[in-house]
């Protein structure tokens, strides 16, 4: 009889939790980054170091012989919740988890790919999977889509980047960012910069052939969108915290406007949301780290719901802020303007769903 799923946080991940916490609110707290996304680079001097070399986050995910904390998913999740709670302008999920996995799929022998994760897993250099970043995890990547071909528009994180790796026809490369054109592009969520990138034709460090380049994207796409889930269940989790205390706090009529039923009503209903939420995130997470063949399900379950719990809580703590939510000083459109581009991160709940019923072989109805 298989053992059932333990979801539960363990004593280290709480500590990590705390760690990183204490981090973002000494370092990148709401007013830091209103003031950060008024400029052309959104991302907070020194916390990339921080967090990546001095706490270690950025080699969660990289086995101690190649040069990183060999821990698991489940503590790079808990490294995104905290992120996504601050809405944080930083390249961990572009780098240390969607590029990391891409190049674990192909450190089992050494040579190159062995040379950059080490260097991904220090914090010392940033890697960026040149492909847009609404591609899904499903296919048909194993059948050519993100093969780059030309410029790929909607690079996340791009303008962070060292090293791009690049999937071309005949393998996956990696390019340094010196070899390519980038051209930043204004996006939705102004804490996670998109820009066009141009890796040229040729050049680069071939890291793996054609079919084994296409598995390893697969599966930093894979790693990536079940992580998703976790930043957008930490940008709920604090969505719900803000519009409760404001609501205790904010009078109308002599009495917390949080004592109305109506809005008791809307806060409770997107509690239970953020508890599904909670569950499906650590459910990806924890197959993810396991290596379950369940995994793909779990990841397709988990961004299906996630994505739309997220956008909801930041929809409600816009709307039960009242018009101090609408303004621009206001930390609010932060999050709702996050998790609005991580509804179609990494594949759209659409596609999710599609995958569900090809995974469960549940063909839709005619």
């Amino acid at each position: 009889m298989t053992a059932p799923t333990d979801l539960l946080y363990s004593e280290t991940e709480d500590d990590l939790r705390a760690a990183v916490r204490a981090l973002l609110a000494d370092r990148a707290g709401h007013q830091v980054l209103l003031d950060r996304i008024e400029t052309d680079d959104p991302y907070v001097p020194g916390l990339w170091k921080s967090l990546a070399g001095d706490i270690g986050a950025a080699g969660l995910l990289v086995p101690e012989e190649l040069g990183g904390q060999g821990a698991s998913h489940r503590e790079a999740a808990v490294v995104l919740e905290e992120l996504g709670r601050a809405v944080t302008p930083l390249p961990y999920l572009t780098s240390a988890v969607v590029a990391t996995e891409t190049l674990l799929a192909l450190a089992g022998e050494g040579g190159p790919a062995a040379g950059l994760l080490a260097s991904l897993a220090s914090g010392e250099r940033v890697a960026v999977l040149a492909v847009p970043f609404s591609t899904a995890p499903h296919p048909p990547v194993a059948g050519g889509e993100g093969i780059a071909e030309g410029p790929v528009r909607g690079v996340a994180d791009a303008v962070a980047a060292d090293v791009f790796l690049v999937a071309r026809a005949d393998g996956l490369y990696a390019v340094p960012t010196a070899d390519a054109v980038v051209t930043p592009l204004t996006p939705l969520d102004l804490t996670r910069p998109l820009a066009v990138v141009d890796p040229g034709g040729a050049g680069g460090t071939r890291l793996a052939d054609g079919d084994a380049s296409r598995a390893a994207v697969r599966r930093g796409l894979l790693a990536g969108a079940g992580l998703l889930a976790s930043e957008q269940l930490g940008l709920a989790e604090r969505c719900l915290e803000e519009t409760v205390r404001y609501t205790r706090e904010r009078h109308q009529f002599n009495r917390p406007v949080g004592s109305f039923q109506a809005l008791k009503h809307r806060m409770a209903q997107l509690w239970l949301d953020v508890v599904g939420a909670r569950a499906a995130a650590r459910a990806a997470a924890d197959a993810l780290a396991t290596g379950s063949p369940d995994a793909p399900l779990t990841v397709a379950v988990a961004q299906a719901y996630c994505s739309k719990v997220a956008v909801r809580a930041a929809e409600e703590c816009v709307q039960l802020h009242g018009g101090i939510g609408m303004t621009w000083e206001h930390p609010a459109h932060l999050a709702l303007k996050r998790a609005k581009s991580d509804q179609i991160a990494l594949g759209s709940a659409g596609r999710h769903q599609d995958a569900i019923a090809a995974l469960m072989d549940l063909p839709a109805p005619r």
